[in-house]
C-alpha cells in the first residue's frame, strides 16, 4: 500500500514537474510570436516608406521627361510652322 502511495505521489511530483515545463515552453513561444509579429510590422512600414520613396522619384522623374517631351515637341511645332512660312 505504501509503495502505491509513494507512486502516485511521484506521479503527481512528475506530472506538475511536466505541467510547469509546458506552461513555461507556451510562455516563451508567446513571447517569440509577439516579437517576430513586432518584427514584421516594423519591416512593413520599412518597406511602405521605401516603396513610398521609390514612387515619388518615379513620378518626379516621370514629370521631367513629360515636360522634356512637350518642350521638344513645342520647338518642332515652331520648326515646322518656320518652314511652312518659308514656302508660302
Amino acid at each position: 500500500m505504501r509503495i502505491a502511495l509513494f507512486a502516485a505521489a511521484a506521479a503527481a511530483l512528475a506530472l506538475t514537474a511536466c505541467s510547469e515545463q509546458t506552461e513555461d515552453n507556451a510562455a516563451a513561444t508567446a513571447d517569440n510570436a509577439g516579437d517576430t509579429v513586432a518584427s514584421a510590422a516594423q519591416d512593413t512600414a520599412a518597406n511602405v516608406d521605401a516603396a513610398a520613396d521609390s514612387a515619388a522619384a518615379a513620378t518626379s522623374e516621370a514629370a521631367v521627361e513629360v515636360d522634356a517631351a512637350a518642350d521638344s515637341a513645342a520647338r518642332k511645332t515652331d520648326a515646322a510652322a518656320d518652314a511652312a512660312a518659308r514656302t508660302e
